[in-house]
């Protein structure tokens, strides 16, 4: 099926029904690529860990190779790539797949802190000096990043971009690369162990980004739904099949899928940064734990005897000060 679909004119295209949906597939050069270089650099991080005994999480794996590397396969080379130029709503979702869902399972992969574990220490030094770079700092500041993302798919939805994309392959690449880097700049920092967010960016500011985020991820899909103006309308009038919806509900139902999906990512990555949140306040209190258990731990014997051993106190039990005195626990005939 895929070969027919292959060998068609643009505008020859058969319907695309649920079955096309999902096996009809298009190699597209570039996104493959990219797919085995970034599969390939993850790959070899894991391996190098492996050689020297130490594993990295399976769940993390799964997340990097399946939601973060599928999601760019899809995007770019499934039936979504194939019938883009001639409906609008496969490439509606095409996008939100590149600046939304890609980005979230290739940040869930955590390749920043799998790359400082990996590498050798020339090489760590070299990614942590890069991720602590001016230009990176800026890009990935919260507030930046989200402007990022929302701006660029603005710009592709109501300028010239869109349409243009549609006529040149070159171009159209380009948008793809475009959109993966955006979302990546903001779902990367968060959801990394490494530190490459400002130290006010705690787990839950975080969490309230993330909140913010999907609510504004939801702005380009209502304003596509709703506008009255086609998007790249000329294009799609000359390209548009017999057997498609009409033209404006081709972009409602684009503009729509934009908003579903952008309303069924946030909640995952919101749940991401709580757990996030879980574990950094656990492994805080055991640190605490860690502390007062030394703190508590038997002193060094007193003249060389075991019994004088006694607990390291907390200072208001040994202070002989007014203060001390009245902290101190008052014992039955005192």
């Amino acid at each position: 099926m895929s070969g027919m679909a292959l060998s068609m004119a643009a505008g020859d295209l058969p319907e695309l029904t649920t079955g096309r949906l999902l096996t009809v597939w298009r190699p597209d050069a570039a996104a493959l690529l990219l797919t085995v270089v970034l599969g390939g650099l993850y790959a070899g991080g894991v391996v190098r860990l492996r050689r020297r005994g130490e594993r990295w999480p399976l769940p993390r794996i799964a997340a990097f190779a399946l939601l973060g590397l599928g999601s760019l396969a899809v995007a770019t080379m499934s039936a979504l790539a194939v019938y883009d130029t001639e409906l609008f709503w496969p490439a509606a979702v095409q996008n939100v797949l590149l600046d939304l869902i890609a980005p979230l399972g290739l940040a869930l992969g955590d390749p920043l802190r799998l790359g400082m574990l990996a590498l050798p220490e020339r090489g760590a030094g070299r990614l942590r000096r890069a991720m602590g770079g001016r230009l990176v700092r800026f890009l990935t500041f919260p507030l930046v990043s989200t402007v990022l993302v929302l701006g660029s798919e603005l710009c592709i939805y109501f300028t010239p971009y869109f349409e243009s994309a549609l006529r040149h392959g070159p171009l159209h690449e380009l948008m793809y690369l475009q959109l993966l880097l955006a979302g990546s700049l903001f779902v990367l920092p968060v959801l990394t162990r490494e530190e490459a967010l400002p130290a006010w960016c705690t787990h839950p500011v975080r969490a309230a980004l993330v909140f913010l985020d999907g609510l504004i991820d939801a702005v380009p899909g209502i304003v596509v739904m709703t506008h009255g103006t086609l998007i790249a309308g000329a294009w799609y009038l000359h390209h548009a099949p017999a057997w498609a919806p009409d033209v404006q509900r081709d972009q409602q139902l684009g503009g729509g899928a934009m908003v579903s999906i952008a309303e069924l990512v946030s909640l995952p990555f919101l749940l991401a940064v709580l757990v996030q949140w879980s574990r950094a306040d656990r492994a805080q209190r055991a640190v605490l734990d860690r502390r007062l258990d030394a703190e508590l731990a038997p002193a060094a014997p007193v003249g060389g005897r075991p019994e004088d051993a006694e607990l390291v106190r907390p200072w208001w039990e040994t202070d002989g000060g007014a203060v001390g005195q009245r902290m101190r626990p008052r014992r039955p005939g005192d």
